[in-house]
């Protein structure tokens, strides 16, 4: 009787290595992973896809007013290939307007408060001006003081423009 109890156990356990084995196996397969990355470009002047700027020009203004809102931030962020040139530039559509007169573009100017790669310039409605530049992918971010000539010339009112930033890579 010991001896098919020792027999029922090996078998037992013969069966539960089979099973065992049959439970190691493995098989595999794989997965393809791809994406596709476009270039892709994002321009922020102060926190949002807009922004404005205003002089007061009083009495005792200086030769140079600064704008209340200096500085203005900007953000430039591009996703493009490595070695790629990324320009931003502004161009007016024309002098600063009011119902008195005009007041030409070119008395805006600006300098870099803070950030690699911007320059400072003045403003233009004949062509575009780099206001900064780099090379490759990333975020880039500064900030911007405008400046306004001050001039006895200039006639009592109220004058804008509108001026265009342009975030350009190919």
């Amino acid at each position: 009787m010991k001896t098919i109890k020792t027999i029922t156990v090996i078998a037992a356990a013969a069966l539960l290595m089979g099973a065992a084995e049959a439970l190691a196996d493995s098989t595999n397969a794989t997965l393809t992973v791809n994406a596709t990355v476009g270039n892709a470009l994002r321009l922020e002047l102060g926190g949002s896809s807009s922004a404005s700027i205003n002089f007061t020009v009083a009495v005792n203004s200086p030769d140079s007013i600064p704008a209340s809102e200096n500085p203005l931030s900007v953000s430039a962020k591009a996703r493009v290939a490595p070695g790629s040139a990324v320009t931003l530039t502004c161009q007016a559509n024309g002098d600063l307007s009011g119902t008195n007169g005009t007041i030409g573009i070119e008395n805006v100017t600006w300098t870099v408060a803070s950030g690699s790669g911007f320059q400072g310039g003045t403003m233009s409605k004949n062509a575009p001006v780099t206001v900064g530049s780099w090379t490759g992918p990333g975020q880039r971010n500064g900030s911007l003081n405008f400046y306004l000539a001050n001039s006895w010339d200039y006639a009592t009112g109220n004058y804008s423009a509108i001026v265009t930033y342009t975030l350009t890579a190919p």
